[in-house]
């Protein structure tokens, strides 16, 4: 009697035990049968819309990959990030020609990201591509990076800001070029223009930026006269007056072209500034019209 009592106690707890090691409806305790299985690994990618606290680099080694967010203190944002072809052997080499197609996308993209010609503001593009080990790994990608630098002019510098720079030139800016005072410089007296406001006296204004076509760098003064030519059609649309060949007694110019080594990898983009040598104003000569920027008789 004694063994068939302790039978069924076992049985019981054996029951109680097991009742408690279910789950709750729904669940059927298979820890594997309902999870997919992870991608497979595939070689790193950098993020756009993001920004970096160091300097701008054209290798970009995983090591040196840190994103911030653009709120905080930075030096270069990311814009856009492309994709070379797949079956491509190797790398374009630091400034090369092989640059030319990225360089296009990432004009156009930074151009749609701070809402206007990003020329028009104190700012550079670049192109950044995967280091030769990343490379080997897969990576395919380019990246188009901004920066804010001191100055439009020679000798700018990069410049340490926060927030970001997506619709940094949609409207009023003070990144954005505008009235300029000139200083001469040099043997030449080649002109150096510093910012200033426009109701301060100046005699240089920003004015546009013309696309010059696909051709070697120049080499000869001649080579300059088309960079004047279409520097001067972007003027007398900024200013409002007849493209014509008086233009020229109504204002001076100063043309900015990239230097040869960004021409190397498909930049055209040329700054345009009137300059007028005979005066100076306290107001922007924007649609100004012929009133406003009279043909000189002298």
């Amino acid at each position: 009697m004694r063994r068939a009592l302790t039978s069924v106690c076992v049985a019981l707890v054996t029951a109680v035990v097991l009742a408690g090691c279910g789950g709750p409806a729904g669940v059927d305790g298979d820890l594997t049968d309902d999870w997919s299985a992870p991608g497979p690994a595939g070689p790193f990618t950098p993020a756009a819309g993001v920004c970096q606290v160091a300097d701008f680099v054209d290798v970009l080694p995983l090591p040196a990959y840190a994103p911030v967010d653009c709120a905080l203190p930075h030096r270069v944002e990311t814009v856009h990030v492309g994709a070379f072809p797949a079956d491509r052997a190797a790398p374009p080499g630091s400034g090369s020609p092989e640059l030319r197609a990225p360089f296009a996308e990432c004009d156009t993209r930074a151009t749609a990201y701070v809402g206007d010609d990003w020329r028009a503001g104190r700012l550079r593009l670049a192109v950044a591509v995967p280091s030769k080990t990343g490379w080997t790994s897969g990576a395919r990608w380019y990246r188009c990076d901004l920066t804010e630098v001191s100055t439009a002019e020679a000798g700018a510098v990069p410049v340490t800001r926060t927030g970001s720079l997506r619709g940094a030139l949609k409207g009023p800016s003070p990144l954005r070029l505008g009235c300029q005072r000139s200083e001469n410089v040099g043997r030449r007296g080649a002109q150096v223009l510093k910012p200033v406001e426009c109701a301060t006296r100046h005699d240089a204004e920003f004015v546009g930026v013309w696309k010059a076509p696909d051709e070697p760098y120049p080499a000869r003064d001649a080579d300059w006269l088309p960079f004047y030519a279409g520097c001067r059609t972007v003027l007398a649309r900024y200013a409002g007056v007849p493209d014509d060949n008086d233009l020229r007694f109504r204002s001076g110019l100063v043309v900015r072209p990239p230097g040869a080594g960004r021409w190397r990898v498909g930049d055209r983009g040329v700054r345009c500034y009137l300059w007028l040598s005979d005066r100076t104003v306290t107001a922007s000569l924007k649609g100004a019209g012929p009133t406003g920027l009279p043909v000189r008789t002298k």
